[in-house]
């Protein structure tokens, strides 16, 4: 069997330059050259080799739901949670808690926050 690693996640998307700026904005997200075609899909670096792919699809229907979601982990959840307080951006818990972090089971605490698509993101600390 081989061995896989994470290399990207793709998201249609409504209205590209919309996108690249909350992701660049919020999340300090670097664009990087979209190597693979010419398109209007741009590329943003995750870290040293995953990437967030932001596809434009102005007239496709996006469907979302919570448990459609990616995580991100952050070594301070508390300074992230300020800055989505600081940009007006609405977070909650798992359960729909507006403005409250959630710890699981395993002691991971977690919030989640929705891009200009609806598209779910979920932000943990990493210990």
């Amino acid at each position: 069997m081989s061995n896989f690693i994470f290399n990207h996640i793709a998201l249609s998307v409504k209205d590209v330059n919309e996108s690249v700026k909350f992701y660049q904005d919020l999340l300090d997200l670097k664009e990087i050259p979209n190597t693979a075609s010419n398109s209007k899909t741009r590329w943003l670096l995750l870290d040293e080799s995953k990437q967030l792919h932001l596809i434009p699809r102005p007239d496709f229907e996006i469907k979302v739901n919570k448990a459609v979601h990616f995580a991100l982990s952050t070594d301070d959840l508390d300074a992230f949670i300020k800055r989505l307080n600081n940009f007006n951006i609405e977070y909650s818990d798992w359960k729909n808690t507006p403005n409250k972090d959630y710890i699981r089971k395993d002691g991971i605490r977690q919030v989640y926050f929705q891009d200009p698509n609806g598209y779910w993101i979920e932000i943990n600390n990493n210990s």
